[in-house]
C-alpha cells in the first residue's frame, strides 16, 4: 500500500510516496509500524524545513557581503521570520535562535 505525502515549505509543495512494504523486518505491530512511517514523514518536513532556513540565512549574508544595505535588511526580516519559526517549530533551541538573530543584526548595522 503506498502512501501519498505531500511537504510543503513556504512556496515550495513536494510530493512523495512512501510504502508501508519499506517497514518490513523492523516492528510486527500494526501501530508500530505507523510509527515508523509518521516519523520518516516527520524526519523529511524537519529537514525541509531546516534547509529552508540556512537558505534564508544564507540570503541574508549574501546580501551583507555585497553590501547593499535595502536588499540586505528585507533578506534580514526574513530570516528573523525564519529563525523565530524554527524555535516554534522546534529546530531550533530559543538560546540559538537568539544568537543568530543578535549576530545578524550586528552584521546589518555595521552596513553603513
Amino acid at each position: 500500500m503506498a502512501v501519498k505525502i505531500r511537504i510543503c515549505t513556504g512556496k515550495l509543495c513536494k510530493n512523495m510516496i512512501s510504502s508501508s512494504e519499506e517497514v518490513f523486518g523492523l516492528p510486527n505491530i500494526k501501530s508500530a509500524k505507523k510509527r515508523v512511517l509518521v516519523n520518516k514523514t516527520k524526519a523529511m518536513q524537519n529537514k525541509a524545513a531546516k534547509s529552508a532556513l540556512k537558505t534564508d540565512i544564507k540570503k541574508f549574508e549574501a546580501a551583507v557581503v555585497e553590501g547593499n544595505r535595502s536588499e540586505a535588511e528585507g533578506a534580514y526580516k526574513v530570516a528573523v521570520k525564519a529563525v523565530d519559526k524554527a524555535v516554534v517549530k522546534g529546530l531550533l533551541h530559543k538560546n540559538n535562535a537568539a544568537h543568530k538573530k543578535s549576530a545578524m543584526t550586528i552584521k546589518l548595522n555595521k552596513l553603513a
